[in-house]
This record gives structure tokens, C-alpha cells and sequence, in this order.
């Protein structure tokens, strides 16, 4: 089977030649050693060798996104002054909106050694703030989906593996315009407001999503967000009002198009997986292990692999930290368990990537480990 043809006959509940495997955000397409920003990583030496194992060898999975400009919308792009300056090294976004009489402003950082975006000061920062964004012109309007980027990552990639729709649901654009204290406050205590400000994102989402679904039907989507409101965040019930209620329909408007739609929520899942396979999943992601989640892939092979596609369940820190002795155990035990018995599908797949500008041997030598069909 060729790597394309092993992940859509994975997704169908097909029998395949062998589990494929995937490194997640790691896929050998959008990794640029010889782009020389300060702030791109992977222009490090040391990262050569898994960007090719990825291109490789791997059954890939390239991340897009369709309906906005950049995978994750930007809500207040439309309105927001932006100032962006460079702190001891790090480059630092300002941003300013003014909503009625009160000014909001949020800022972030990037450090040029790590690959990701610290918020260092949330746009709403209490419920005066929240009234003011809930007056604000909705976001989106004026864009356009463009799916000419797609169909030439599709083209150029070919059967080495699948391009992935990639969103967010209303629960993550509006669980990040807080701070994690303040957010949970307001979503348990404030629950008719924090309603209207996912209806406020659903609106947009929900257009988005039947748009580019019937401009690129049968598709992989990955939904991300839900983990927002899962177990210690918040309570089942709310999990239930504040994801279930708006993602539900857009997995309806993706199975139109004949397309599978996977559910991306880390940490604690045992007391949602009902929900979320009521919700109509066809996937889920990444069923991280105790301690980091609170279940085994063999609980969820065995209560749900007939109705969800597993993708998972190898931990970024074991990637970096465990001996490739000991994790080769780990390899074995989640291709065991992801492959035991009768079931749709099971993606071989870690929880994250490392994202330290130099990438150590032990972590290669994992990575190598997850790829050797011994292992």
C-alpha cells in the first residue's frame, strides 16, 4: 500500500498492511532548515535528519488550514493595532482594540529557541471587558476560502501521505481570549454570557466549515479546542453545552461532504469519550497515558474502537527523556494495544513535538525506534 492509501483505508475501517505511523506536527513538508529567521528552529543542523525520516518514511499527515488566512482565525485581526517590538531577544506583539469607551490589549511573546506563542497578557481580563468584546464586529466576514494552498500541498506530497483540514471550535477562540483562571471562572460561573460569546464564534465557524467542506468533500479534518472544557477543566455536563452543542454540527456539515472529522483533546477524557462519540467522531487524538490522561489505549480500543479511529498514544517527554531501550517498550505497547482485537483504525502518533531549537540525539534515536517495524 502506498503511505495515502494506508491512512484513508486506516479512516474507513479498512484492513491495512501494517499500522501507519505519523509524527505528528513533524511531517517533512513544512520544516524549512534553510529558512535563516532567528525564530525558525528548525534551521538548526540537528533537525535534518528527522525532517527527512519524516518525508521519508513516515505515513504524514500535513496540517492546513482552508476557511482563514492562517490555521487559527484571528477574532480581532479586523480591528486590532498591532506594535511589535524586540525584547532581549524575544519578539513581542502588542495589540490594541478599542471597544466603545474601554480599550483592550493583549500581548505575546516569542523566543527565538522555542517554537511556540506565550501569551504574557489575555485580551479580557474581566467581565466589563468580555461586555465590551460581545459588541465588537464579528470576525471573518470578509475572508474568503481559498483552497488553491491545499491542492498543491495534496499535489506535491502525493501518496506519501494526506493533507488535513485543520480548525478550531468556537470553545478554543473564546477560551483563549482569557487566561486559563479567568476563562474557567466566567465558563462556570457566567454561563449564559460565555454562551453568547460561542454562539457569537459558532456563527462564523459554522458557514466556514460548510463552505470548505463542500469545496474539498471526503477530507480528514482535525477539530481542535475540546480539551478546554474536559475533566479537572470543567464538569462533563458543561463539556456537553460548551463543545457538544457547537461541534456537533460541524461534524454533521463534514460527514455531508463524506468526510471524517477527528476530535484533537489531551489530559483527562475517560468521563467525555461517551460525548464525544455521540457527537458523531469518526477520530480521536492524542489518548495520552496516565499520568498526563486518565486512560490506557487499551480502555478505549476496547469501549470505543469500533466507532473511533485511535490516533496516539507515545508521550513528547518519553520522545525526549527515555533511553530508546525503554522506549521501544512503549512502541510496542501502544501497537499492541492501539491494533488489539476488532477495531476501526489505529495511527501510531506521539502527543506533541519537541520544540527546542536544537533537537537531541536520544530523541532522534526515539524517533527512528517508532518507524522500525521491529521495534
Amino acid at each position: 500500500m502506498t503511505r495515502k492509501e494506508r491512512l484513508l483505508a486506516t479512516l474507513r475501517g479498512l484492513p491495512v498492511d501494517r499500522p501507519a505511523v505519523c509524527f505528528y506536527e513533524i511531517n517533512g513538508y513544512d520544516e524549512h532548515p534553510g529558512d535563516r529567521d532567528p525564530f525558525n528552529i528548525f534551521s538548526h543542523p540537528s533537525w535534518q535528519p528527522l525532517i527527512d525520516l519524516a518525508r521519508e518514511k513516515t505515513d504524514r499527515i500535513v496540517m492546513r488550514g482552508v476557511a482563514f488566512k492562517e490555521i487559527a482565525p484571528d477574532p480581532i485581526g479586523h480591528i486590532a493595532t498591532d506594535q511589535t517590538t524586540i525584547k532581549n531577544g524575544s519578539r513581542c506583539i502588542r495589540r490594541t482594540v478599542h471597544a466603545g469607551r474601554r480599550i483592550l490589549t493583549m500581548e505575546t511573546r516569542q523566543d527565538p529557541d522555542i517554537n511556540t506563542i506565550w501569551t504574557t497578557e489575555p485580551l479580557l481580563k474581566d467581565l466589563d471587558d468580555l461586555d465590551a468584546f460581545l459588541e465588537l464586529p464579528v470576525f471573518g466576514a470578509g475572508e474568503t476560502v481559498n483552497a488553491t494552498e491545499f491542492l498543491k500541498v495534496e499535489t506535491d506530497i502525493g501518496d506519501t501521505g494526506l493533507v488535513m483540514i485543520d480548525t478550531p471550535d468556537p470553545l478554543c477562540l473564546a477560551a483563549l481570549l482569557f487566561d486559563m483562571s479567568n476563562y474557567t471562572m466566567v465558563a462556570l460561573t457566567e454561563q449564559e454570557r460565555f454562551h453568547r460569546l460561542l454562539e457569537r464564534f459558532s456563527e462564523v465557524l459554522l458557514a466556514k466549515t460548510e463552505e470548505v467542506a463542500k469545496l474539498l468533500p471526503g477530507r480528514l479534518w482535525r477539530i481542535y479546542g475540546p480539551e478546554f472544557a474536559s475533566p479537572p477543566y470543567l464538569p462533563p455536563y458543561l463539556f456537553r453545552e460548551y463543545v457538544s452543542r457547537y461541534v456537533g454540527p460541524m461534524i454533521d456539515l463534514i460527514h455531508q461532504s463524506g468526510g471524517f472529522a477527528r476530535v484533537h483533546c489531551h489530559g483527562n477524557i475517560r468521563d467525555i469519550l461517551d460525548d464525544i462519540v455521540v457527537m458523531g467522531a469518526d477520530a480521536i487524538d492524542p489518548i495520552e497515558p496516565p499520568p498526563q490522561g486518565d486512560v490506557t489505549l487499551k480502555f478505549v480500543r476496547e469501549r470505543y474502537g469500533d466507532r473511533l479511529v485511535l490516533f496516539g498514544n507515545l508521550e513528547c517527554a518519553d520522545i525526549e527523556n527515555l533511553p530508546t531501550s525503554e522506549f521501544e517498550k512503549k512502541v510496542r505497547q501502544a501497537l499492541d494495544e492501539g491494533t488489539a482485537g476488532s477495531g476501526r483504525g489505529f495511527v501510531l502518533m506521539p502527543s506533541a513535538s519537541p520544540y527546542g531549537r536544537v533537537l537531541g540525539e536520544r530523541a532522534m534515536r526515539n524517533y527512528e525506534a517508532m518507524v522500525r517495524r521491529d521495534a
